[in-house]
């Protein structure tokens, strides 16, 4: 599952559509419908994926896309089933793709159809403060709590036993059962992702979702961006702290403990059970294993095996970090 919120405005017939995004040498491919967009992993033989960098060869031979936007030197790591469109700007072209199928994932504004609780079938179902506003299409379990001036816009599934604090706004986000998101939340929102230019930042679609499983607790202050081709996960029994900033496509494992004021930037993935000291950093597309400990105000930027302690900038072993801080 992605985004079962955002409309699908396809299929589109290949060439019309590399036309479309202003995708050249346009003859050797056939008027072939393309039904979705997705990443590799996700793709079936109905659907247009990506590819754009050597970091996700492996994910590349395995894709079951019928077509494949990527770079010349990288097309041969793509099976033979997978037809590679040949371009200069990987990322650039997906997203102009990308927005002809999701035209409305680009913005992020208002919800209009949302109202006051008291003027929705929620009024008898949950115990809520003052200035609560739903929007369409909520769905919200038994026994839950909502606090004051919380805004629940449209698209939005939470669980049994859950517990919204005040000044929290969810969008586009599913909520398993016994969550707590704490005061101040903001979670669901476009991530940040766009292609600099000087006369106009292109912005990049975020079709995916964010999913919060069971028993998780999200700290005050907290914001978790929904994902762009795949969804945003935190797993069941994470605890976040307060001012916890977790950017498009990562994946949380399980039993997952991060302290206040940790940034993650996009696309990585943290194994289960993995512990993070206060104001540590996590760069994007990296593999966190399990069982790892992270030092406060460490800097991640490679991938961390499995049952390892590290800190520090670049974050090293503690054994080799204590070494070289006597």
């Amino acid at each position: 599952m992605l985004n079962p919120f955002f409309k699908n405005v396809g299929p589109f017939v290949v060439d019309r559509l590399l036309t479309t995004v202003g995708v050249d040498n346009l003859e050797k491919y056939k008027k072939d419908k393309i039904y979705n967009v997705s990443d590799l992993s996700n793709a079936t033989n109905k659907d247009l994926t990506f590819f754009h960098s050597k970091n996700y060869s492996e994910l590349a031979s395995k894709t079951k896309a019928s077509y494949c936007i990527t770079l010349s030197n990288l097309s041969h790591f793509l099976p033979n089933s997978c037809k590679k469109i040949i371009v200069e700007n990987v990322l650039l072209t997906m997203a102009k793709i990308t927005k002809e199928f999701y035209p409305k994932s680009i913005t992020d504004d208002f919800d209009d159809s949302a109202k006051d609780i008291s003027k929705t079938s929620f009024k008898k179902k949950v115990k809520f403060g003052k200035n609560v506003v739903i929007g369409t299409n909520v769905k919200i379990g038994k026994n839950c709590l909502i606090g004051h001036n919380t805004i629940i816009e449209k698209n939005v599934i939470i669980g049994s036993n859950c517990s919204i604090g005040s000044n929290v706004i969810l969008r586009n986000t599913i909520i398993k059962d016994n969550v707590s998101i704490l005061d101040g939340c903001v979670i669901g929102k476009k991530g940040f992702g766009f292609f600099p230019n000087k006369k106009k930042n292109v912005r990049y679609p975020h079709i995916g979702i964010v999913i919060i499983n069971e028993n998780c607790e999200i700290g005050c202050g907290s914001t978790i961006d929904r994902g762009s081709l795949s969804n945003t996960i935190i797993g069941k029994n994470t605890y976040l702290d307060n001012q916890v900033h977790i950017a498009h496509n990562n994946k949380i494992g399980d039993n997952c403990i991060i302290a206040g004021q940790v940034g993650f930037a996009g696309s990585s993935t943290l194994g289960n059970n993995v512990m993070i000291g206060g104001q540590a950093g996590v760069s994007g597309h990296l593999k966190v294993g399990n069982n790892v400990q992270i030092g406060g105000g460490s800097g991640v930027i490679n991938d961390i095996p499995d049952n390892t302690k590290v800190m520090g900038y670049p974050a090293k072993s503690l054994r080799e970090f204590i070494k070289n801080n006597r």
